[in-house]
């Protein structure tokens, strides 16, 4: 991956909807060879979708949960089984393994407290947790996809 790659995939991370063409000539290349780059970083997974960002709040969706799991399973079975329930959940947004004092970290996105009870009754009703602890976001301070992508080199 080279500077150009990394201009284009900029552009891209702050608008995928933007024509090739407009992207092409900031980047100071022809649309073709754009083109054949964003379709290769595409293809090489470099890529991994085109989104569009919604505002949580004018869809009815005001609250954000970060739900700290701890438990006594450590095998692969129930990880899969658990990792299977936890992301059919359209309200978990974000899903990770982690390491430390707490096994799994969700971001749960719902409109209020009364949505988030009932997930969280659901959540605990699930075999093999040992703690369950939630954090609600106050206030969101800072928000962005966008990797930083001048630590690549290339």
């Amino acid at each position: 991956m080279d500077k150009v790659d990394r201009q284009i995939l900029a552009l891209l991370q702050k608008d995928t909807a933007q024509p090739v063409a407009d992207i092409a000539r900031k980047v100071g290349l022809s649309v073709t060879p754009c083109w054949r780059r964003i379709q290769r970083m595409d293809e090489q997974g470099i890529i991994k979708g085109r989104v569009a960002l919604l505002e949580p709040t004018k869809i009815g969706l005001g609250m954000s949960v970060f739900v700290a799991i701890r438990t006594d399973q450590h095998n692969a079975e129930w990880l899969a089984n658990f990792a299977a329930e936890i992301s059919a959940r359209p309200e978990v947004v974000e899903f990770y393994r982690m390491s430390g004092e707490v096994d799994y970290l969700l971001r749960v996105v719902v409109s209020d407290m009364a949505a988030y009870d009932s997930f969280y009754k659901d959540l605990i009703k699930m075999h093999g947790l040992r703690d369950v602890s939630s954090s609600f976001a106050m206030e969101e301070i800072k928000y962005t996809t966008e990797l930083p992508l001048p630590a690549l080199e290339g």
